[in-house]
């Protein structure tokens, strides 16, 4: 059965999902590529972003996880890029290069109309302005009965969380504090939306915790 799930989320320790002022030179904002030192490292990361020789460990096997059974993605705007406000032309296709690592249908959120954009590989961006529910309905559609996958930003997750449409996450928590950035769970009852951990696993470098809900 379809499930809609976030995989491989990293976290701080004092619970931030990005770091601040997010930029187009700080795309995870000021600091937040610590939070995916775990990742980087891996044969999952550096077959798309490397030269392919990364560790085939137990941070690189969740890495893969997150990748099995999709059918499309979901991502905030600020996922996309960092341009803020209406578009002011379709130059910016993205931070990926031409060839981006979803090969799926892609749906981003935002208040500004901008048609589907095109990419090698079998990616195309679709750009929705009416909503989480209405992206959700879109990407079910194209998933075709396979599973759906929140990318983020973490105000994307909480709303999506906030709405009960979210069946399980996977975090990572990096051993690393922030101190300030995108909080990802404050203020949220995970207990009262039905969640609880359903699985938990130590590396040298992360915590993975895996989060289920009562269906």
């Amino acid at each position: 059965m379809s499930k809609v799930k976030v995989c491989a989320y990293s976290v701080s320790l004092d619970g931030f999902g990005a770091g601040p002022n997010q930029s187009l030179e700080n795309p995870l904002g000021v600091r937040g590529p610590e939070l995916h030192t775990w990742f980087f490292k891996t044969k999952c990361f550096q077959k798309m972003f490397g030269d392919g020789n990364g560790a085939e460990d137990v941070d690189n096997t969740f890495a893969e996880r997150g990748f099995e059974n999709l059918g499309a993605w979901i991502l905030g705007r600020n996922m996309f890029g960092p341009i803020r406000g209406p578009w002011p032309n379709d130059e910016w296709r993205g931070w990926w290069g031409e060839n981006p690592s979803y090969h799926l249908p892609v749906f981003v959120l935002t208040h500004h109309k901008r048609e589907p954009l095109v990419m090698e590989g079998g990616t195309t961006f679709y750009f929705v302005t009416d909503g989480i529910e209405s992206a959700l309905k879109k990407a079910k559609e194209a998933a075709k009965g396979k599973d759906i996958r929140i990318g983020g930003g973490a105000q994307v997750i909480r709303e999506y969380l906030k709405a009960g449409l979210i069946d399980e996450l996977h975090l990572v928590y990096s051993p690393v504090f922030l101190g300030s950035g995108e909080s990802l769970l404050a203020g949220i009852d995970m207990p009262k939306l039905g969640f609880s951990v359903a699985e938990k696993v130590h590396t040298k470098d992360a915590m993975h915790v895996i989060l289920s809900r009562k269906t």
